[in-house]
Parts: structure tokens; C-alpha cells; sequence
């Protein structure tokens, strides 16, 4: 499950008791929480930001659980020194990041697909994930939990990024309503299956039967997998 917190945040304390309410449902139900807030600041502040998504906070009264979510989306734009407090979060609490690279919106290309002398600016950043890669290293497989936020409505960069970043779970969002196809993502699946994990909110909400609606995007997203 794949909360937008701004969705929650916008109405206060009582969204936040919901959202708390609504990851705990999650878990009981047996589902991992991607907390989508694209948290980034400088390091001081991101260090509270980790707190708050997967960790604690120490106080005069004893210890204070943030959200309690299984992986949460941060924006890598400030910097390495500004991502390393949030996969040290991660990392003491067995959790996950998923850092921005290469987005679904039109606007990503403002940005994020600016030319460098080493390629454009969304190759830096996934560099960047890799040389995180090891810190969240699963144990299980060569899956790492740093993983990268890849939108499905660029696919022509997935293979590039993919073989940038082998070991990333990719976080796809932009399939349905942003016009993104599932047939487009299979490089995204090389390392196999679990490689990848697609986001798809509103074309399914929004369906006339959206378990029908969720049944077909995954029997099309398992098509590709691999």
C-alpha cells in the first residue's frame, strides 16, 4: 500500500491519526506501507524526516515511534550528505528508500533529463542509489531495499536506468490515468519478478469495478516480469 501523504497532512492532526490508522490496517492485513512523501532536506532535517517515516525520536518521556511504514519515497536533489541520514533511518529500523530518479510527470523533464558532461541529470542520481545499494542489501536475494522511484511514462529510460541500478527495487508509478503501459516495463524486471513494484492509484479507484481493474493490470504486469 502506497499512501500520498500529502492527501493526509492537508487537514492537520486529524489526517495524521488517520494515516496512522490506515498504515496499522495495512499491516494487519499483511501489507508492507511505501509512505509517499518525497521527503528531502538538509541533513539535520532529513535525519528527523527518517525518524518520523520508519524510526524513533528519544525524549525526556522515553522513546516516540514515527509512522511505522515498511519504505518511504526521499528526494535525492540535495545531495548525497542530505540522502544518508534517511537510508541510516532505513537501515537501523530494517526498512526501505525509494529516492527519486527519474518521475512521471511531463515536468520531470525540466530537470531531471538536463544534459552533464556524464549524462543527463537522472543517470547521476541513480548512480547515486547504487552507491547505496549494499547498505540495504536483502538477504535473501541481490535485491537491495535502496530503491528508485522510475516513472512508467518514460519508459524509453528504464533500461538504461535498470542497468545503472541492478540491484533497486524500482518503484513505478504513472500507469492508467498518467498514460503509462504496463507492455513498456519489462526491462524494469530483469533481476526477475520482484524487481519492480507498479503504483497505480486512480485508474483503479476510479474504475466501475476496480478489483476487475486490479485483476487486469496484474495479470498484464506479471505478463512482462519475466
Amino acid at each position: 500500500m502506497k499512501p500520498q501523504l500529502a492527501c493526509f497532512e492537508r487537514i492537520g492532526w486529524p489526517g495524521w491519526k488517520a494515516l496512522e490508522e490506515v498504515c496499522e490496517a495495512a499491516h494487519d492485513a499483511g501489507l508492507l506501507v511505501v509512505a509517499d512523501g518525497k521527503r528531502g532536506d538538509v541533513p539535520v532535517s532529513a535525519r528527523a524526516y527518517g525518524q518520523a517515516m520508519v524510526g524513533t525520536t528519544d525524549s525526556p518521556f522515553g522513546e516516540i515511534n514515527g509512522l511505522g511504514a515498511d519504505s518511504f519515497t526521499a528526494n535525492p536533489l540535495l545531495g548525497e550528505d542530505a540522502l544518508e541520514p534517511m537510508v541510516e533511518a532505513a537501515e537501523t529500523h530494517g526498512a526501505g528508500v525509494f529516492a527519486l530518479v527519474r518521475t512521471s510527470n511531463p515536468g520531470a523533464a525540466d530537470v531531471e533529463d538536463l544534459a552533464t558532461s556524464d549524462g543527463p541529470v537522472h543517470e547521476h542520481l541513480a548512480r547515486m542509489v547504487d552507491r547505496f545499494a549494499d547498505r540495504l542489501a536483502g538477504r535473501e536475494s541481490d535485491l537491495s531495499g535502496m530503491g528508485a522511484v522510475v516513472g512508467a511514462t518514460a519508459p524509453e529510460h528504464i533500461a538504461r536506468l535498470r542497468e545503472l541500478m541492478p540491484r533497486a527495487m524500482f518503484l513505478i508509478p504513472g500507469v492508467g490515468a498518467q498514460g503509462g503501459r504496463p507492455e513498456d516495463l519489462g526491462a524494469a524486471f530483469a533481476p526477475g519478478p520482484a524487481a519492480a513494484m507498479i503504483a497505480a492509484s486512480r485508474s483503479i479507484a476510479g474504475a466501475d469495478d476496480p478489483a476487475a481493474a486490479a485483476e487486469e493490470l496484474r495479470q498484464a504486469v506479471w505478463a512482462v516480469s519475466g
